[in-house]
């Protein structure tokens, strides 16, 4: 029997996105609950990409280090990365085209699919949230800020999650996906980029396992307004 595939999710983007953006949740538990994921850190300090069982951050500095276990995070999505399609990929092409081939791999628009592809990038265009003080912004504001890097003829990763339009807020609709390289040396909030050549792999989940920072005053306290939300989150994603 295979085992259930869950897509766990601690804190919401609509959260994150409202400006609730302190660590609420270790990323040593994260990581006990998926090696295959994207999110922030703390005071939305750059963006977070774990693959294979770890956590890196890319930095607004265009760095990109380690995570320790003892740094937070208020919101982060992980799975145990176990892909069911393997689609080879041969370019140049874009992520738009891309974009359609995934569409067109997923066993539903209504699941949430776990997406990786690993390859040679002729060009990938990223984006680093900048560290936040409080008060804090509405993230829509903070990415009018947000710096962004660019880097040609990369083997890297591309990892994130599609999601269903019926759960914008919940996380961002259809693909939020991150970067990687295999230096270890740049990864950010993916943007843009061309595929050279490279491997789609992907995995439905069964299902959203939504953890919610229960313990944290602010967020407990805090009257939400998601009047704008997905205006916000398109023009910030």
């Amino acid at each position: 029997m295979t085992k259930e595939t869950v897509l766990y999710q601690h804190g919401t983007l609509g959260a994150l996105m409202a400006g609730l953006m302190d660590g609420t949740e270790t990323i040593a538990t994260i990581l006990k609950k998926g090696d295959f994921g994207i999110g922030t850190l703390s005071k939305l300090d750059g963006e977070l990409i774990i693959l294979d069982g770890k956590a890196y951050q890319g930095r607004e500095d265009g760095a990109l280090i380690p995570v320790k276990d003892e740094q937070e995070t208020p919101y982060a999505a992980v799975t145990m990365f176990k892909p069911t399609v393997k689609v080879s990929v041969e370019g140049p092409i874009d992520n738009l085209k891309v974009n359609e081939l995934i569409h067109g791999h997923l066993k539903s628009e209504n699941l949430f699919h776990a997406v990786k592809l690993y390859g040679k990038f002729n060009s990938v265009h990223i984006r680093v949230m900048p560290k936040q003080e409080k008060p804090y912004k509405r993230l829509v504001e903070v990415s009018k800020e947000q710096p962004e890097f660019i880097k040609e003829n990369v083997l890297g990763t591309i990892v994130g999650f599609f999601t269903p339009e019926l759960f914008q807020g919940v996380a961002a609709a259809d693909f939020h996906l991150h970067f990687i390289d295999d230096a270890q040396t740049f990864g950010g909030h993916l943007m843009e980029y061309e595929l050279e050549s490279g491997t789609i792999e992907m995995a439905p989940m069964d299902s959203l396992l939504q953890h919610f920072p229960k313990n944290d005053e602010t967020f407990i306290h805090t009257a939400i307004d998601y009047a704008d939300l997905d205006k916000e989150i398109q023009e910030a994603e």
